[in-house]
Formats: structure tokens, sequence, C-alpha cells
């Protein structure tokens, strides 16, 4: 017995099937968004509920809808009633989200035996030496190569990922969950996005360290496949904090050439003996300068990043390898003030050519055997 012919209201649920939330990049069928729907002569009506009022995003749903709709034969309007979910109705999806944890208190999910995203802490030792302009090129370039990717600025009080990334939107709670906004198919929050204007962020470390853990759990951001958390310069608190948080964190070091900057990268380094965590590399920033005869001008002096690189392996006894040279380029800084990173912005530039080639040695994938099945039998001996 064959199976019944498709009805044009299954078409309708397959294609708002294929339509994501794009905060939450999920089907909004799978939300509870979708009230109901009806049809008559080729005009599709849907209930729709937005997870808060005003949503910012609204606009892009009714386009997505409207499109995935008037592509079935047979569709020639499409209209939207935009409603509100209930308190109800926000806590179940909130749960969903969650993975059915219905637990008042949130779970950092990258602290977990089971993550499998890589966290990458941007640190170095001293400001001023381009910490997060890398950060935010890597990001740009890891979501290029196809990753799902997130940025939490963790500088506090220095905050500046949002405008080098183009972010330009605040987060939107859903009850006590944030979904942060996205730029360049990145995820981004920041401490910048919930202060007025230019305003100056006093905090004490408690403060940070809460900062700092809400930004962890209580952010949605769902399945990452890298984390970069872009630490402010030093040791000092949130450093610690990132330790007791994510003690799986791997920690990349930002310098420039300059012997003075070397020896304090050194010792945001040798933190991580403190702390127990992996020292992925070293990147050393405004390596040179291309003058136009093709000759380099190395206004910071050199070797920097090869000597605090050779200084962290002695000092932990494993290898820590230089990952890149980024020459000194006007078109970084003025990529990231117009908020389009330069691996993106012009991609063929000789600093984006080595930030690029960090990231593709970041975005390989390392995976523990540890606690995995490995698809063994035991079989009796005779």
């Amino acid at each position: 017995m064959s199976a019944p012919a498709p009805t044009l209201e299954d078409a309708i649920q397959a294609a708002l099937a294929t339509v994501d939330d794009p905060e939450i990049r999920r089907p909004i069928t799978d939300l509870g968004m979708v009230k109901g729907f009806t049809v008559a002569n080729g005009l599709v009506k849907v209930e729709l509920l937005l997870t808060v009022a005003g949503c910012p995003l609204r606009d892009k749903l009714n386009a997505d809808i409207t499109a995935a709709l008037t592509r079935i034969p047979g569709i020639t309007t499409v209209s939207i009633d935009f409603g509100v979910m209930s308190e109800d109705q926000r806590k179940a999806l909130q749960t969903t989200l969650r993975g059915g944890a219905a637990s008042a208190e949130p779970v950092i999910p990258f602290a977990q035996p089971g993550s499998r995203t890589r966290v990458y802490a941007v640190a170095s030792g001293k400001g001023g030496v381009g910490k997060s302009s890398v950060t935010v090129n890597l990001a740009a370039a890891l979501a290029k190569r196809g990753l799902s990717v997130g940025v939490i600025d963790a500088d506090i009080y220095g905050h500046s990922v949002p405008r080098m990334l183009g972010v330009d939107g605040r987060p939107t709670r859903v009850e006590d969950m944030i979904m942060p906004p996205q730029s360049h198919g990145v995820k981004v929050i920041s401490i910048g996005m919930f202060t007025a204007g230019n305003a100056a962020v006093v905090w004490r470390g408690p403060m940070l360290h809460r900062a700092l853990q809400q930004f962890l759990a209580d952010v949605y951001w769902g399945d990452l496949d890298v984390l970069l958390l872009d630490l402010p310069p030093g040791t000092g608190d949130v450093a610690i904090s990132l330790a007791q948080l994510l003690p799986n964190a791997e920690i990349l070091v930002v310098t420039t050439p300059q012997a003075a900057a070397a020896e304090v990268a050194e010792r945001a380094g040798a933190i991580a003996l403190q702390t127990h965590q992996r020292l992925l590399g070293v990147v050393e920033n405004m390596s040179w300068l291309e003058l136009p005869d093709g000759s380099r001008m190395e206004v910071f002096g050199a070797g920097g990043g090869q000597t605090v690189a050779d200084s962290l392996t002695r000092t932990v006894g494993a290898a820590v390898p230089l990952l890149g040279q980024v020459p000194l380029d006007t078109r970084v800084r003025e990529a990231g003030d117009a908020g389009e990173p330069i691996v993106l912005a012009d991609p063929d530039a000789p600093a984006a050519k080595a930030l690029d080639e960090v990231a593709a040695r970041l975005a390989v994938r390392r995976d523990s055997l540890v606690g995995k099945p490995l698809g063994l039998t035991v079989t009796a001996r005779r």
C-alpha cells in the first residue's frame, strides 16, 4: 500500500521547517515559534510567536518565511501575524535550548567533559600589542572556513571587539538566557553591549569573575567549534577566573618583536604553569613594515616572538611554537575601525595571509580518546 501524497499543508510545514531563527540558528518550527497557519486561494497566513516584543530581526524573519513559502507552487501571497511568546513558552524554549535541563542554575557547556569546542584564550603581557586585532581576525578567518565560532570580549575595561567585528546590535534576552549578536558569521558578547555609550566599567575582581561566568553560562552559544576569549593584558583577575571556569582553555600569547614586550609576554604565558592550562603557541604581531621597494623595516626590533616561544618551551617543558609573524600594516587598523577584519576586507594583504595561516593551524582539531568507546568487542578465550 503506497503512502498518501503530500498535501499543500505538508509542503507549507516543510517549508517553514527550513527557516532558521536568525539569532538561535535553529528551525522556527523546532523552537515553538509557529503557532499555526491557514491557506486558501494561494494566500498563506502564518501566526508567528517572537521570543520578545520588538525583536530586532523581525524583518529578516518576515523575508525568510515569505521566500520559503512563495517557492511552493500555488502560493502567491504570504501574510505573517507576529505575536509574542508567553512566559511559560519562553521557559519551555529555554529548557529546549539547554538540552532539556530545567535547572535554574546554568552550567558552562565548554567546561563539560563531552564538550568538543576548542577554547582559545588570547593573552598578552601588556596592552598595545594588537591582541584584540589578532583575536577578531582569527575568529573571522575560522568562520570563513566554515567553523561555528564565538568570541567573548573578556577585556572588560578595554572592550573593543564589537567595533572591530562590526557588531552594532544588542543581545536579546529569553528569560535568563542571552542571545548574542552575530557578525561575519561570528557570535559575539561584550560588556560594551550592556553599557550606555562609551561609559567606563569600574569593577573589582568578584564582579569581573561574575561577568565572565555569565558570558560563558548565560549566553546561548549553540554548538560551537571554536570559542575565542580576548583577555585583558597581564595576569590579573580575569586570567585567574578563566583558569577556574575553563581549565581546558588553551592559551595563545600575542607579543611584538620588542624585547621589553617579549619579557612581559613571557610572564603572561608562564601563568599557564600555575593554572595547569596548555600553552598553544605564540603570535608575533607588528613584526616588520614592508616598504615600497620591497625591503623590510623592523620598527619594533626583531626576534621577540621566537624568544618568547623558546623561553616558554623551556619553562613548561613542552613545545610552544611560534605560530606566525604578522607584519605591521595600516590596513589592519583601517579594517578594524570599519568593522570588517582584514582577513575578509583584503585577504591578499600580507598581514591577512599571515593571520589566515595561524587560523589554519588552529582549525585542526585534535580530539582526545579519553572516555570515548573504541568500538572493540571482547571475545572469550577458548
